[in-house]
């Protein structure tokens, strides 16, 4: 007889690897979050739905990586802020130093862009917490690759952007 249960989810194993991978290896692991109703986080703080948080060991204080909630208090604008996320509304976790690390799946009514900053080449995510996630998901560069797909279309490439000083990485998923 086939147990009919579903599988825990992957997902929060997985941050915690990666978060330790990132902090054993003197990289700052930082968490793209699509943000809705249960996130809590400093709304000033969120562009276009989504929030880059900091899980650097000199960011945040009393970090909880659970499996249902990442929970931590860290500083925004100098002020001591309580964070909580749900672990399903992660979007991806990577080192800022390099943009190793993965993407998750977010529900389909949210679409979600995540793209590395640093590898060029495509990864597949194979996780999920239902069978319509289970895909996986292609993570590449977008730069002079996809620049050069735009212009098959008959639009003029754009020179690749040079990113400012200071600026933060972003992500977009790419399907």
């Amino acid at each position: 007889m086939i147990d009919a249960t579903p599988a825990p989810s992957t997902r929060p194993y997985l941050i915690r690897a990666l978060y330790e991978w990132c902090t054993d290896n003197g990289f700052t692991p930082y968490l793209a979050v699509t943000v809705d109703d249960s996130v809590r986080v400093p709304r000033e703080y969120v562009k276009d739905g989504q929030i880059v948080l900091n899980l650097g060991l000199e960011a945040t204080s009393a970090l909880q990586l659970g499996n249902d909630f990442i929970e931590f208090k860290a500083r925004f604008g100098g002020t001591a802020r309580e964070i909580v996320v749900p672990v399903h509304q992660v979007s991806a976790i990577y080192a800022r130093e390099n943009g190793q690390g993965m993407a998750f799946p977010v529900s389909a009514a949210q679409p979600v862009k995540a793209m590395s900053p640093v590898s060029k080449t495509l990864v597949s995510v194979p996780v999920g917490d239902d069978s319509a996630e289970r895909q996986p998901i292609p993570v590449q560069l977008a730069d002079a690759e996809s620049e050069q797909k735009k212009g098959q279309t008959g639009e003029k490439p754009k020179p690749p952007r040079t990113p400012a000083s200071g600026g933060r990485p972003t992500l977009t998923r790419v399907k």
